[in-house]
């Protein structure tokens, strides 16, 4: 069957080392079950993975993808839950699992015909959804939830900064928020992003690093080193601030003397829980929230998927169809 593989790991030229090629069929372990892939959506995780940051060399050739949506083997639509691990481990959330793994780090991922997982990660798919809707789903829009609902735990009413507005964890919150009846402020460097973000629901959108009317509840962090002071700056007195990611630097000036003084909270958030992947399914039928997606290609056009990634070309998920 034809995938897209990882063969080599480049930090300067990634799409170098990501093939077309025929591969076998998976072979199918106790427990774990085949997905006909009707479509998978690109991530920025794809990409950290060719330039060779958190995963090592030693993996490859490995079939990328983590977000997938298709049909079982008993014929039923589904979407899959990313996070093979086991709930046990993690004291009844796998995302705590030590040995837990996000699909195509260890196992192979979603950019093939097929794809093989464990029957736990199979949730059905909801019929207001299509395919291509469904697989913009698992990584970033599981993450934002989890941020949003179980981390930060939101109200109606409160206040959220999203900074970043471009990314897909982004995008995901300011919907997110904006239907859970928060107020949303959300910045990005671009102007096209900025307004990308107000037809998504953010109720204002201003340049990275702007002075906001009114101290927020919760800020959802996924930049990082960039927009930490403003991030702290911005959130009231015993506010929390909730990071999933630092794609401009992990180390910025810490600012104890602001956390400890005004009570301010700083949580981590990874991934999501299976149950909170139904949560956010029954979410988004109950509010008619969709993703926003940017285009649809073949397979065998991933390449121009994520060069448009790279590029900042996207407003909204690229998604591929593998069949």
């Amino acid at each position: 069957m034809l995938a897209a593989v990882a063969v080599r790991q480049d930090p300067d030229d990634p799409l170098s080392g990501l093939e077309l090629r025929e591969v076998p069929e998976p072979t199918v372990p106790p427990g774990w079950t085949l997905v006909r892939v009707r479509a998978a959506a690109l991530n920025h995780h794809d990409l950290w993975t060719l330039r060779g940051v958190g995963h090592p060399a030693d993996r490859l050739p490995i079939v990328l993808g983590c977000d997938a949506a298709g049909v079982d083997e008993e014929g039923n639509e589904v979407v899959v839950h990313p996070v093979i691990g086991d709930p046990a481990a993690g004291g009844g959330d796998e995302t705590l699992d030590p040995g837990r793994t996000l699909l195509s780090e260890r196992h192979d991922g979603a950019f093939a015909e097929l794809l093989c997982v464990p029957r736990r990660n199979l949730i059905p798919k909801p019929a207001g959804l299509s395919f291509e809707e469904a697989a913009c789903l698992p990584v970033a829009w599981l993450t934002a939830y989890r941020m949003l609902f179980t981390q930060a735990r939101i109200r109606p009413g409160d206040r959220v900064l999203v900074q970043g507005a471009g990314g897909g964890v982004a995008s995901a919150a300011i919907t997110l928020a904006r239907a859970a009846g928060a107020t949303v402020y959300a910045t990005s460097r671009s102007e096209s992003k900025l307004a990308a973000a107000r037809e998504l629901g953010a109720h204002e959108a201003v340049p990275s690093g702007t002075r906001l009317p009114t101290k927020v509840d919760v800020v959802v962090e996924t930049v990082g080193q960039a927009t930490w002071g403003h991030s702290l700056k911005a959130l009231r007195p015993g506010g929390t601030v909730v990071v999933a990611g630092a794609t401009s630097g992990a180390n910025p000036p810490a600012d104890l003397n602001r956390i400890f003084y005004l009570q301010q909270r700083v949580l981590g958030s990874t991934g999501g829980t299976r149950q909170e992947f139904v949560s956010l399914l029954r979410f988004m039928e109950n509010t008619g929230t969709k993703p926003r997606i940017d285009r649809v290609l073949p397979l065998t056009d991933v390449h121009s998927g994520f060069q448009a990634m790279i590029d900042g070309e996207l407003t909204g998920k690229a998604v591929v169809r593998p069949s």
